[in-house]
């Protein structure tokens, strides 16, 4: 930990609480009825890594979502505030509250959207990657999926394309042990999603992902590596997802030890540990963070609140390319 300077943890420190109380509190509204829809994915233990990629990339860079995205763009600089009103469908929202919690996008930030299809941003982040290789640019596109979309085929195709084409992608893989509700011990044989990239020629690599410091290290190694012009790696980071799949799920597949788990590898709390044990951050500081955030969360929802809601006849002129949106 000693070689990474004090601004960089305390921005990853900040990064992941924002997230985990913008989170809490999108389960808190959605239990209340004061979020529409049903289908919310939250990020909630999986913070580390959103992070630790989100602090590797450069402004200019993109990321490529997936159906549990929130996470994924407030660690590209997503506004709490104009994510808030997104998801409660609100005319202020990023996507003028036509997007929701799936589709949340934002192309100022190169964030080039959620999906609601699993495995989906597989084959849009080598094509965001060509995009840069042609416009001679140096930007890399970071691409998030779960560990049940590396059993679609777009996971096979979208690698094959980005190595046979030496293209500026990092693949990411989140394996948080469940396909829904499936464990990954019931539908895969490698013991590592990673050793898939053997296939394809490309580096593969494990990481802690409640560990945000190893998240960070592997991401700056791969981008570094595709910003160069050496092609995509595949990042495997094996974390723990403390909701269910979605906020109505039971989550009555897991044991009660599984979930017991949960808080003793929480990357937030063992994070603020460490640094204060190794003497490079003073708890205060972190106490204070915490307070910032939890008032940008507050105004974030109260801002929502207070947004008009779209207008039915302004949808039409937002169905093709040429809209205001």
């Amino acid at each position: 930990m000693s070689e990474y300077p004090e601004e960089l943890l305390l921005q990853l420190h900040r990064t992941m609480y924002s997230i985990r109380r913008f989170e809490e509190t999108v389960s808190g509204l959605t239990g209340m009825g004061r979020i529409p829809g049903f289908m919310i994915h939250l990020y909630v233990g999986q913070e580390a890594i959103a992070a630790g990629v989100g602090a590797a990339l450069s402004a200019d860079d993109y990321i490529v979502s997936t159906h549990r995205g929130h996470g994924h763009l407030i660690a590209k600089g997503g506004r709490l505030d104009l994510m808030m009103a997104e998801l409660m469908g609100k005319e202020t929202g990023y996507c003028r509250g036509r997007g929701g919690s799936m589709h949340i996008t934002s192309a100022e930030l190169g964030s080039l959207g959620a999906n609601g299809i699993v495995g989906a941003g597989l084959v849009i982040a080598p094509g965001a990657a060509l995009s840069a290789k042609m416009r001679g640019t140096d930007q890399v596109t970071a691409c998030f999926f779960g560990d049940g979309a590396s059993n679609q085929g777009t996971f096979h195709e979208g690698l094959n394309l980005a190595a046979t084409w030496e293209l500026p992608v990092v693949f990411i893989c989140e394996n948080n042990g469940y396909g829904f509700s499936t464990p990954r011990s019931r539908h895969q044989c490698v013991a590592r999603i990673s050793q898939r990239a053997q296939a394809y020629d490309i580096p593969g690599i494990t990481v802690d992902g409640n560990d945000v410091l190893e998240v960070y290290a592997a991401s700056k190694w791969a981008v570094e590596r595709a910003r160069k012009g050496d092609g995509p790696a595949l990042i495997e980071a094996t974390t723990l997802r403390w909701h269910g799949h979605f906020e109505d799920d039971d989550d009555d597949y897991r044991s009660k030890e599984e979930k017991a788990a949960f808080a003793e590898s929480c990357p937030i709390d063992c994070f603020e540990r460490r640094c204060v044990e190794q003497g490079r951050v003073d708890a205060e500081v972190f106490e204070r963070i915490r307070a910032e955030v939890d008032a940008e969360v507050e105004q974030a929802v109260a801002f929502a609140e207070e947004s008009p809601e779209p207008l039915p006849e302004d949808d039409a002129s937002l169905l093709f390319a040429g809209g205001d949106l």
